[in-house]
């Protein structure tokens, strides 16, 4: 069944994805799209790699501190879990590889997976609203088409109700209790034992951060990682010479970097193909960036954002002794 549901979500995620390709693809030169690939300076791809990395580096720092009041971890395991967790989110939809990463500490640390997807939880959290507050600074500098805007005051209002369900269920015993009473009502009684056991171990990773600086530093980590995104947009510009040839201001990097998000919400294929492609290609032409260069800036971000990432994972994960593609198939739903 678990199999079942896993290939109909590859199979509408591989038609979104479909869709958008044709989207970007249908006016594209190609003539000019093999010129801009052919005249690209590759050499950007080094510093952008780097960057790459660092981000994800400091995102598994950043992930100690949610995690210590659980249990203190080194940060090398972290980021181990974390880039094969990634990498499963190249070739598995849904972003199955959140849910792999967290079963991979937890297996390694002897950690409850659901406490430690609690944490993986609260991190996207923490993601979205930074993510929400580059897109009201943006606003500020460029006025967004209002497609974009509605997003993000969907991707708001989704993400505070999350937020305040989560508090509610950690903090009111009456809410907790009402939320177990309906589980015992519309599930079987094995079934909904073991969900209320799964709750109780997930909510066991909502805690507050050992020590007021901890917030601080979780702040300025949050602030140093959207950076690191921003600055691998930027490098790509300078790659295709787009910043000197169409002579583009500092907050294009700011603007793509806040479109292209909405690329991770769309429900699509493995490695967000199409979405990504195409939104990155239309913010790139609202600066008049023609459609072939800018389609072929897309596919090269898009391949150094990913392939880096899962070949690495890759290595990383056959270290561990596992299969991504298995566990991923495995690990649908946290026990």
């Amino acid at each position: 069944m678990a199999a079942l549901d896993h290939k109909l979500k590859f199979i509408i995620g591989l038609l979104i994805s479909l869709v958008f390709l044709f989207l970007a693809f249908r006016k594209v030169d190609f003539g000019q799209m093999g010129e801009s690939l052919r005249t690209a300076n590759y050499l950007y791809l080094l510093p952008t790699v780097a960057t790459i990395f660092l981000s994800h580096f400091l995102r598994a720092f950043r992930w100690r501190y949610l995690l210590d009041p659980i249990r203190r971890l080194d940060t090398k395991s972290l980021f181990s879990s974390l880039l094969i967790g990634y990498a499963a989110n190249v070739v598995t939809p849904a972003h199955l590889g959140e849910i792999l990463r967290a079963y991979v500490l937890s297996k390694k640390r002897g950690l409850s997976m659901s406490a430690t997807l609690a944490t993986v939880v609260m991190e996207r959290i923490i993601d979205v609203f930074s993510l929400l507050a580059l897109m009201a600074l943006a606003l500020v500098i460029y006025p967004f088409p209002d497609w974009v805007v509605k997003s993000g005051f969907v991707l708001f209002g989704g993400t505070c109700a999350l937020f305040l369900i989560l508090v509610m269920l950690k903090k009111s015993k009456f809410f907790a209790s009402s939320s177990l009473a309906f589980i015992h009502r519309v599930l079987p009684e094995g079934l909904a034992k073991r969900m209320e056991s799964v709750l109780d171990r997930f909510l066991s990773g909502i805690v507050p951060l050992r020590r007021w600086h901890d917030y601080v530093t979780v702040t300025f980590l949050s602030l140093v990682i959207w950076g690191c995104y921003g600055l691998i947009f930027h490098l790509c510009l300078h790659l295709f010479d787009f910043i000197h040839a169409f002579q583009l201001a500092w907050y294009v990097s700011l603007i793509l970097l806040v479109i292209t998000c909405v690329a991770v919400i769309v429900p699509s294929s493995p490695g967000y193909i199409g979405p990504y492609h195409y939104l990155c290609q239309i913010t790139l032409a609202m600066f008049s960036v023609p459609a072939g260069p800018a389609l072929s800036y897309a596919t090269v971000v898009h391949a150094i954002t990913f392939l880096p990432v899962l070949l690495v994972g890759l290595v990383l994960a056959n270290y561990e002794g596992m299969s991504i593609r298995a566990a991923s198939l495995q690990k649908n739903h946290p026990p």
